[in-house]
């Protein structure tokens, strides 16, 4: 059994939380169907027509979490002391909205996740517009990093190797603060899944929780509906 979704109690005074729970049969009903990333899609559809999504500026980061079962993507955290873990690769807009992600066991470098990064942000938006800018850290300062990018036609600003990581002059940090939401789902701070399939369900979940969220917030100080909050969400 596994918490899926949350909602509020009628009954209560103070909303409180009640979860929903589901097979391990319904969720590999869902994974076979491709429900999640038809939502995610849905989703980022969604908040890209009524927000809009900033493509000039992409930042691209690792995220290394606990696997303490072990799993098929599952490695040596670099970390943790050589405990077992899990790496996330994502890519974000200018805003922190998650574009794409891909898992890998903890002890794969960064750069060659770059590609399959970028690959998964173009599955879900196409082609990111021309002259769009890649914001990375150090681990990618690489001849490679920059020849990838330049085949894929995109421009970069990775932070310099031996120096002071300029977090105030890039966008990079906004991809370190959707890499902190994405641990505030337990699920993948403390992965005790076991399927590489699963992993990826409960990743591209986070995504969706993720940009819901964030077109709420959006939405609230842009429109105006019936029902609205009278406090910014």
């Amino acid at each position: 059994m596994g918490m899926v979704f949350e909602y509020p109690c009628p009954d209560a005074t103070v909303p409180e939380l009640k979860f929903i729970t589901l097979s391990r049969r319904r969720w590999d009903e869902w994974i076979e169907l491709g429900v999640m990333e038809r939502l995610r899609q849905i989703c980022l559809d969604a908040y890209d027509r009524l927000i809009g999504l900033e493509l000039s500026e992409v930042a691209v980061d690792c995220c290394i979490t606990k696997a303490p079962c072990g799993a098929e993507k599952a490695g040596r955290s670099p970390v943790d002391r050589g405990k077992r873990g899990i790496k996330r690769s994502m890519a974000v807009d200018a805003k922190g909205i998650p574009l794409g992600a891909v898992s890998a066991p903890a002890n794969r470098h960064d750069s060659p996740l770059l590609v399959p990064t970028m690959e998964a942000t173009s599955e879900a938006l196409g082609a990111l517009p021309e002259g769009a800018s890649v914001h990375l850290d150090r681990g990618y300062d690489s001849l490679l990093s920059r020849e990838r990018l330049e085949e894929l036609g995109l421009g970069w600003e990775i932070s310099g190797k031996g120096k002071p990581a300029p977090y105030w002059a890039t966008f990079r940090w906004v991809v370190e603060r959707t890499g902190a939401w994405h641990n505030a789902h337990k699920k993948l701070v403390w992965c005790t899944e076991r399927a590489g399939r699963v992993i990826d369900f409960w990743v591209a979940f986070s995504e969706v929780v993720i940009i819901v969220r964030r077109l709420i917030r959006e939405g609230w100080t842009r429109y105006r509906w019936e029902g609205r909050p009278s406090r910014r969400p």
